[in-house]
């Protein structure tokens, strides 16, 4: 493989965030790189990454691209004058303006409390012996995300040569401890220290949970009653207040930061047309740095080494410019493609998803399926529908009773629907939905409505029952 092949192939496969630090690196690792920052005269060159390699060249009109293979190899006799002109037409400019008085948007901002740090403090607060500390630090340390004591007592105090009675004790004070529920070493523990804490020690919901959770776990509301000799609505009482404890104590302390999407490409409808547009904002504008290049240009006598590093790095920075042009001219095919598949469903919703395989693309645009799977693997769109990974496009068919197939995402879209509107007091089994869906021409099992119900994270009926 040819590094211009090596890295058209990287750069497919990253998703937006990821190319920028990808260029961002470049510019920091390559001086022959520049980033353009403000306008320049018009006969200076520069590359920019959104726009098309050559004037008057649109993404629609561009020539095809076989599978992002550029075969053309940069030679060492190459005339880079020429060479480098062609990738430094003049593109859109970007202005950014940075006030120097704005305050620094960190110093707002409070790092967030870990659960180990919060329970090391309350700790501390109890004024503990050295060895009391030393064992609270070994329990706090070896609690999971959710605040559950991952090893046994015993454990500790082998490991660690610690008489078991201290640990026990210390454990007790740490299970006293803010969030109500950490420190347990199960769910009936964690449960039951709340119940506790909130005055409804031996009480019957304490009975439920000490002796019950697998019913409760199952719904099993009758069984509930039957064991203890109480009635349905004794029990539905008390699972209403169970409902209310946490039983992921240490969920509020998560340190994990959302994953926010950022679209790699738009799909806006403008009056009956729709348009696609790549995302620019925040991408760097790249171009060949005008020092080297005029360097080169005007032959001066430059020593063999720094000449072979020069040209080493002008012709990474061609390629890197090259490769992203290439990207994005075929991101845009692939969803150019997708939406002439999918038109209905960008125009009237998830409900009109057509069955797409990645063949189909790829035999629209005259690429192999690796590149569109490539293309399409954590890249996002915006459409009027929402925004989806591509990979969403490309569902298997699902046969109908009468007619065309549908897509298997249609399907999901329809069950969902289904179970919203159902009677939670009376909710459907999978063999009601699978009836349900024949009644709307589509023909699928009892089997298959399940596991698009687990795919989905719906629970079964059994477990979806209100009383």
């Amino acid at each position: 493989m040819t590094p211009q092949l090596q890295m058209a192939i990287k750069l497919l496969q990253l998703n937006r965030l990821e190319l920028v630090d990808v260029i961002r690196q470049e510019l920091e690792e390559n001086p022959a790189l520049d980033e353009e920052t403000e306008s320049i005269p018009e006969d200076q060159t520069q590359a920019s990454i959104e726009e098309p390699v050559k004037e008057n060249e649109s993404l629609n009109e561009s020539p095809s691209v076989s599978d992002v293979m550029d075969k053309e190899t940069i030679h060492d006799n190459i005339d880079w004058s020429n060479y480098l002109d062609e990738y430094n037409s003049s593109g859109r400019t970007h202005f950014e303006v940075e006030r120097k008085d704005a305050p620094q948007y960190e110093t707002f901002i409070a790092r967030k409390e870990s659960l180990k740090d919060h329970l090391l403090w309350q700790l501390l607060m109890t004024s503990p012996t050295s060895e009391e500390e030393m064992i609270g630090s070994l329990i706090i340390g070896n609690l999971n995300k959710n605040g559950y004591l991952e090893i046994s007592v015993e454990e500790i105090s082998e490991n660690n040569n610690l008489d078991i009675d201290k640990v026990k004790e210390v454990l007790g004070v740490l299970q006293t401890f803010d969030p109500p529920g950490v420190c347990s070493r199960d769910l009936s523990e964690c449960l039951l220290i709340q119940a506790k804490q909130i005055g409804l020690d031996d009480t019957l919901i304490t009975e439920i949970i000490k002796y019950h959770i697998k019913n409760l776990e199952n719904k099993n509301y009758k069984a509930i009653a039957k064991a203890l000799k109480i009635s349905i609505n004794e029990v539905v009482a008390s699972i209403n207040v169970i409902k209310k404890l946490e039983p992921k104590p240490g969920r509020s302390f998560s340190v994990e930061e959302p994953q926010y999407i950022n679209p790699d490409i738009y799909v806006y409808k403008f009056e009956d047309e729709f348009v696609i547009m790549h995302n620019d904002d925040g991408m760097p504008k790249l171009r060949i740095n005008p020092y080297y290049k005029k360097a080169i240009g005007r032959n001066e006598v430059i020593p063999e080494k720094t000449k072979e590093y020069l040209k080493e790095k002008m012709r990474s920075a061609t390629w890197l410019i090259r490769s992203i042009h290439q990207r994005q001219k075929t991101i845009y095919k692939v969803m150019e493609s997708i939406l002439s598949f999918q038109k209905d469903f960008f125009e009237k919703g998830i409900a009109f998803l057509r069955p797409m395989v990645l063949r189909d693309v790829a035999q629209d645009i005259g690429m192999h399926e690796s590149t569109i799977s490539r293309v399409t693997t954590n890249k996002y769109a915006y459409t009027p529908q929402g925004i989806f990974e591509l990979k969403y496009f490309f569902n298997s068919s699902i046969n109908r009773v009468h007619g065309e197939a549908i897509a298997s995402a249609s399907v999901h879209d329809k069950i969902r629907k289904i179970i919203e509107g159902e009677n939670s007091k009376k909710p459907y089994s999978d063999d009601k939905i699978a009836k349900l869906l024949k009644e709307v021409n589509i023909d699928i099992a009892r089997r298959t409505v399940a596991k698009y119900r687990e795919k989905m994270g719906v629970l079964s009926s059994n477990k979806r029952k209100q009383y």
